[in-house]
């Protein structure tokens, strides 16, 4: 009795002792970090992204060759939810030249330049191998819904014609709002206002006109040099979509206006068929109807990017067969004669279905593709995909519907993708190998040839994500 009356009377000194107060100011303060600017940073959302990217493309007999390595990295931080609804993101990429040839130096045979490896720098400035980075992402997100999110600022594009792709060290950027709206269980809407642009393999932004003529210029209708670059009056794009899924089906319907420059409509259904076992039938088809906008960005009808009056239509299709180890696709793509598809390369690869990595389909009318595209995946970290395409194009001396004096071709790309796992996952190694054949005339003029047709073109990609 007398030794409890003890320890009674001790208890008030015990817990007072300065190894309790200790205990209690750290049980007290971590309750307290909770709240703290510190904590809220820290529940936020760290990514980054190292790329090592080697290219080569081999010309035939004497029209030069090319080789660069480029490696670089980037990190970005997403904030978490502040004020119940909103969240900011910023993110930052640099490149750096490890090895490459001299890609401002013109070929002597047909004084054109580099076309493939000089997309892994500054095509602005091919020889600055100093100052290549590039502030990708900063933005403001807010909640507005269960599933619909406003999005103002830079940010990574993902629609049909303006979108990041992966063909190079940096990826095409955007500075806009972005709505997307999905409160309905099979209705997704989707809006844009864009007023700049970061084209791929550039380190600056531009406005929207100003972004126009970055890549190569082509031939105008007239058949001499087209004179746009820095000609184009746009300030804005405006994008509009709609997309259903119900059961089998997938329906998108996308409108692109470019102020002053062009409009597209782009509508694309899709069906798929679940057989036995785990093997999806695939029919699928795009159209796409394409008019000038205003003037076309200029006045003046010798310098507009787009001809007042003119437009394109386009059909591609696609059926094939998917699975887990293995798929199959049989495309067809038909612009008509009655102009050119236009799209800046500087925004994006096209969405049609007979889209072959390293080719484009932009600047051409009354062109016939097929193609055929597979994709084996033998284990679980190896996946290998085999493509073939026939191109039936305008003669090059058709300029009216052939702006890059580009031959009819074959195409056949071959693909080797391997993702890591365990103490390395985040890394995958791609490679990617590409042969064009000349199909059409180029009456002896090898500017027709040279990074067109008759060659081979490689890439080695290592891609580290965490």
């Amino acid at each position: 009795m007398k030794r409890h009356l003890f320890l009674l009377a001790l208890w008030p000194m015990l817990t007072n002792s300065p190894l309790s107060a200790q205990k209690l100011q750290k049980s007290q303060g971590a309750v307290r970090d909770t709240n703290t600017f510190r904590h809220f940073l820290k529940t936020g959302k760290f990514y980054g992204h190292a790329r090592s990217y080697w290219s080569a493309t081999l010309n035939q007999k004497h029209l030069t060759d090319y080789h660069a390595w480029a490696v670089g990295a980037g990190i970005g931080y997403q904030t978490p939810k502040f004020f119940q609804r909103f969240q900011l993101g910023i993110s930052s990429f640099f490149i750096f030249n490890l090895a490459s040839s001299d890609l401002a130096s013109p070929d002597p045979a047909t004084s054109m330049v580099n076309r493939y490896e000089i997309g892994l720098f500054d095509i602005e400035r091919p020889n600055n191998h100093q100052d290549l980075s590039r502030l990708e992402e900063l933005y403001v997100k807010a909640h507005l819904g269960k599933k619909s999110i406003l999005t103002i600022g830079r940010q990574i594009p993902e629609t049909p014609f303006i979108n990041p792709q992966d063909g190079r060290m940096s990826r095409t950027l955007t500075e806009g709002a972005v709505l997307d709206i999905q409160e309905c269980q099979h209705l997704k809407l989707h809006g844009e206002y864009l007023w700049r642009i970061s084209p791929r393999s550039t380190m600056r932004w531009f406005g929207v006109g100003e972004s126009i003529g970055m890549y190569p210029v082509g031939i105008g209708p007239a058949g001499t040099s087209s004179q746009y670059k820095g000609q184009t009056d746009a300030d804005f794009i405006a994008v509009f979509s709609a997309t259903y899924r119900k059961k089998n089906w997938e329906i998108q319907a996308w409108d692109t206006y470019v102020d002053n420059v062009l409009n597209t409509f782009f509508v694309k259904t899709e069906w798929r068929f679940q057989a036995k076992g785990e093997t999806n039938w695939l029919a699928s088809a795009q159209f796409t109807m394409q008019n000038t906008a205003g003037n076309g960005g200029n006045p003046d009808a010798s310098i507009a990017y787009a001809q007042p009056g003119s437009g394109s239509v386009v059909i591609s299709t696609r059926v094939g067969q998917e699975s887990t180890r293995f798929d199959w696709h049989l495309n067809a793509t038909h612009i008509g004669s009655g102009g050119r598809y236009l799209m800046p390369r500087e925004w994006g690869k096209e969405p049609f279905y007979t889209f072959m990595p390293r080719e484009r389909n932009d600047g051409f009318g009354d062109l016939t593709a097929a193609t055929v595209n597979t994709r084996f995946k033998p284990g679980k970290h190896i996946e290998l995909t085999l493509s073939g395409g026939y191109f039936h194009l305008p003669d090059v001396r058709n300029f009216q519907l052939n702006k890059y004096g580009m031959p009819g071709y074959s195409q056949v790309n071959l693909g080797l993708t391997y993702q890591f796992d365990q103490y390395l996952k985040g890394l995958s190694a791609f490679l990617l190998v590409v042969r064009k054949d000349k199909l059409g005339r180029i009456y002896g003029n090898d500017r027709y040839v040279f990074n067109k047709v008759n060659m081979v073109h490689a890439n080695f990609i290592l891609n580290y994500r965490f």
